[in-house]
């Protein structure tokens, strides 16, 4: 650039944009770091509730159960949120047992799969694959979230893996309400809500699935997803041999 004119405002411009870009920089830094450190803090008063209402006899025990698990399932979402789209934590890839982080995930949702009535399903799935556990629990979080927000009256799961040459592939299924058509090519868009609402009984955000294609294409993983409408929805998430890349 030395042989253009007003050389010196042109540095002197740059130097002022990129130190506002680093000071914003900073300032999303440290409001990912505030939201996940209160998100820990919440937990706390919240796992008290939840052993306080295990001692209540009352008739609404029930009902504040459900809502304090809900209130659970949402701190927890917010904080791998916040993790995900934040520099501040590093992917930790190690050799998981699909198993173990299934298992996980059920029971991180076992309040809600027993008060739908779920029958669950599980084969084959004692493979091991690269991944980050959280970041990989998290993904089957949602899956199972999906497949209880969307439930049939005689709601079904059935999880199973396929080994392929190279690839584990693991299915999630169930025979809930199902995707249109229309919505399908759409589901993993952030904000899209679709055109599912389970006759009013849920509100989606559109974040779900968002957050989990984001992770999955950060993992290195891939994910498809077949269902008819009414009928069926297929989860398919392929683990690919990556531990050569990782140096593991």
């Amino acid at each position: 650039m030395e042989e253009y004119e007003n050389v010196d405002i042109a540095y002197h411009d740059e130097r002022i944009y990129q130190q506002l870009l680093d000071e914003q920089i900073e300032m999303n830094h440290n409001l990912e770091d505030y939201i996940a450190k209160w998100c820990h803090e919440v937990k706390l008063p919240l796992s008290a509730l939840m052993m306080m209402n295990e001692k209540n006899t009352s008739e609404l025990k029930d009902q504040y159960k459900e809502q304090l698990e809900k209130i659970n399932m949402y701190l927890n979402n917010a904080l791998v949120g916040c993790k995900v789209q934040s520099n501040l934590y590093d992917i930790q890839i190690n050799k998981l047992c699909l198993q173990n982080c299934i298992h996980t995930a059920i029971k991180n949702s076992r309040y809600f799969l027993i008060k739908n009535h779920f029958d669950i399903q599980i084969e084959n799935v004692d493979e091991e694959v690269y991944s980050d556990s959280e970041w990989l629990t998290y993904i089957l979080d949602q899956l199972i979230s999906n497949a209880i927000k969307y439930a049939s009256d005689e709601p079904k799961l059935h999880i199973w893996c396929e080994k392929q040459q190279e690839c584990i592939h693991l299915y999630f299924e169930d025979n809930g309400e199902g995707i249109r058509d229309t919505d399908l090519p759409r589901i993993f868009e952030r904000g899209y809500t679709g055109s599912n609402h389970h006759n009013g009984l849920y509100k989606s955000t559109g974040m779900g699935l968002y957050m989990v294609k984001l992770m999955i294409d950060k993992l290195g993983h891939e994910i498809e997803v077949d269902s008819e409408f009414h009928h069926y929805t297929r989860f398919h998430i392929t683990f690919r041999s990556n531990a050569k890349f990782f140096n593991l």
